[in-house]
């Protein structure tokens, strides 16, 4: 039997979008007061752009091409957070098994918006 996905939160790719920027969020209250106004901000900015896009997108469906533009959006704040998180590992602001951890789950997300481009009216 195949999933409705009738509200956004149906969507795996938002629940893992989601569940990631509260990660990276968690993680990033051990970074230096330094950073408060630069790579913190700028990793739970784009972390949580991911999800937020996902979900401004799934509530304008109907049309097809503003649906595309948000997860081509939430596809780019996806890899812009994996680049703000290659800093953090290189300024040794996280540990590497945390960062790997996070790296995967993003090229996941990333692998999943792709899928969900391509693929959206199956849904």
């Amino acid at each position: 039997m195949k999933n409705v996905i009738r509200d956004v939160k149906d969507l795996k790719v938002y629940n893992l979008a989601y569940s990631l920027a509260m990660d990276v969020f968690n993680a990033t209250k051990e970074f230096p007061k330094e950073e408060t106004y630069s790579l913190t901000d700028q990793l739970r900015r784009s972390s949580r752009s991911v999800a937020i896009n996902i979900r401004e997108g799934f509530a304008k469906k109907r049309y097809e091409q503003v649906f595309i533009r948000h997860l081509n959006d939430a596809l780019g704040s996806s890899e812009e957070t994996r680049g703000w998180l290659d800093f953090a590992l290189d300024c040794e602001y996280i540990l590497e098994e945390k960062y790997r951890e996070l790296d995967n789950q993003y090229k996941e997300v990333g692998a999943m918006l792709y899928s969900l481009m391509n693929n959206w009216r199956t849904f």
